[in-house]
């Protein structure tokens, strides 16, 4: 039977990711030496387009860039991996977005400078409604304005489209937002920060729970190599088992779990196999260096699943 083709549209960010590898992170205070210095194309409404795209969907982007080179390169990366980028605008006399990234042998850290992605606003959304009409997915982060977030989820509703909000960075959000959102897809610390209490093992489900009565349709939450945990009121609580692989670069992975699951969605899958999807497709994504390149085609994430299955 032939595959729906999955048809996402994304409204957030792009950066240039300025990445920077040492050994270890510096002190308060310390000069560290670093091994190597990357400029990959990032953002997290860029890498889950680009995810989205490599996975199959027809993908559409809204947001900002500046009138400079990063501008440049990072649109030429979005069109390179098939995301249409004609909602996304050019700012002139503004800089274009950046992370700084430091990433180490245990984890990375990242700095986020907004530049042009405090330029993405309502009205660009609006411009593109006619874009947002032909997807049945919206895929909403947390590093352009706020009030264009909200604008993007209420024309998603009135178009008739599912929400899935990656509330990264984490920040305060209005009931509104949570009540427009189908999916909420935290990890554990920004669960912890929404919530406003440390989840432990036990604690896990009742600080999902704690969304779902603000009025998310359905909450899914990222545990790293342990996998994920969703709560629906359709199938409850359950959890979704991690995979294990040998770990390069993990700046990408919420990216592409968040694009897969949208992907999945989308193609009809129920809630717990879109997860599993979506797990698949973001242990293979840090496997590799950086977050757009990084982002597995989707031929790979269906290999990956035969070698799981010993096929």
């Amino acid at each position: 039977m032939t595959r729906k083709r999955a048809q996402v549209a994304v409204v957030g960010s792009l950066n240039m990711d300025v990445v920077v590898k040492a050994k270890r992170a510096p002190k308060m205070g310390e000069t560290v030496m670093g091994e190597a210095v990357h400029f990959i194309p990032g953002g997290k409404g860029a890498n889950q387009a680009v995810a989205a795209a490599k996975l199959g969907a027809q993908a559409v982007m809204i947001g900002a860039v500046g009138d400079d080179p990063f501008g440049r390169s990072l649109l030429e990366s979005l069109r390179k991996s098939g995301v249409n980028t004609r909602g996304v605008k050019t700012v002139p006399g503004v800089a274009t977005g950046i992370a700084s990234i430091l990433l180490t042998d245990e984890d990375n850290s990242i700095v986020v400078v907004a530049g042009a992605n405090g330029r993405c606003l309502p009205e660009d959304v609006e411009a593109g409604r006619e874009m947002l009409s032909g997807a049945d997915i919206l895929l909403l982060q947390l590093e352009i304005p706020l009030e264009t977030v909200l604008a993007a989820a209420r024309t998603a509703k009135e178009l008739g489209m599912k929400v899935i909000l990656n509330p990264a960075p984490a920040r305060e959000l209005p009931e509104e937002l949570y009540r427009l959102t189908d999916v909420i897809t935290p990890n554990r610390s920004e669960l912890e920060f929404l919530t406003g209490r440390p989840v432990d093992e036990g604690g896990l489900e009742a600080s999902m729970k704690v969304l779902l009565e603000r009025g998310a349709g359905c909450v899914v939450t990222t545990l790293g190599a342990e996998g994920a945990a969703l709560l629906s009121p359709e199938e409850g609580f359950r959890r979704v088992k991690g995979y294990a692989v040998e770990v390069v670069d993990t700046t990408g992975a919420g990216d592409a779990f968040n694009a897969a699951l949208a992907c999945g969605l989308s193609e009809g899958m129920g809630l717990s196999a879109a997860v599993d999807f979506a797990g698949r497709t973001a242990a293979l994504a840090v496997t590799r260096l950086g977050a757009q390149d990084g982002m597995p085609l989707r031929k790979e994430v269906e290999e990956f699943a035969k070698r799981l299955n010993g096929g």
